[in-house]
């Protein structure tokens, strides 16, 4: 088994990729050793020292590092991923449940506008903030304010304001007038 490492614009992130499908739907972001109960293969990283966050993608998998350098814990990530992948064990402990719209919050009358940013969000946003390591969900919209959801390698990154003001909110305006502001939750 190979599995290639690719940098991520955050510097305490990292990506590896293990040449296979890692989640067949969706993305599941473990921040805490907590959150890692749900994947033997989570609480194998977060065992390892300095290791501070989980994000699992369709076929990635980013580490975020709390301290310490990637000279030292990339041997032991890289060990952990392909025994993982050896032993034949399941990804995830129980079947887990996607994000649901429930969580999402927007008025009924907006349901046109929400639909479009949706989309804009999944075929223009996504795929690109995917090949950088993390993930982008929606998560409301009032009164011309978009509300997103940054996961993996762009939660905490450097440069996701400047991901959010300038690159999601130029092109949400662009195609949707009526929005007027993007903001992380």
């Amino acid at each position: 088994m190979f599995i290639q490492t690719e940098a991520t614009p955050n510097p305490a992130t990292l990506k590896f990729l293990p040449g296979r499908a890692v989640l067949d739907a969706g993305t599941l972001d473990m921040p805490s050793k907590e959150a890692a109960a749900q994947s033997p293969l989570a609480q194998r990283l977060f065992d390892i020292p300095h290791v501070g966050g989980v994000f699992f993608g369709g076929d990635f998998i980013s580490v975020t590092k709390a301290d310490g350098d990637w000279q030292q814990m990339k041997p032991a990530i890289l060990g952990a991923i392909m025994e993982h992948y050896m032993s034949g064990a399941p990804l995830l402990a129980q079947e887990q449940q996607a994000a649901k719209a429930d969580d999402e919050f927007f008025d009924s009358a907006d349901e046109e506008t929400v639909t479009l940013i949706k989309d804009l969000l999944e075929t223009r946003v996504r795929p690109a903030v995917a090949g950088d390591g993390g993930d982008i969900t929606f998560k409301g919209y009032k009164e011309g304010i978009v509300y997103l959801h940054m996961q993996g390698a762009c939660s905490g990154c450097p440069s996701s304001t400047a991901t959010l003001k300038h690159g999601i909110q130029n092109l949400l305006k662009h195609f949707v007038p009526e929005v007027t502001e993007v903001r992380p939750v």
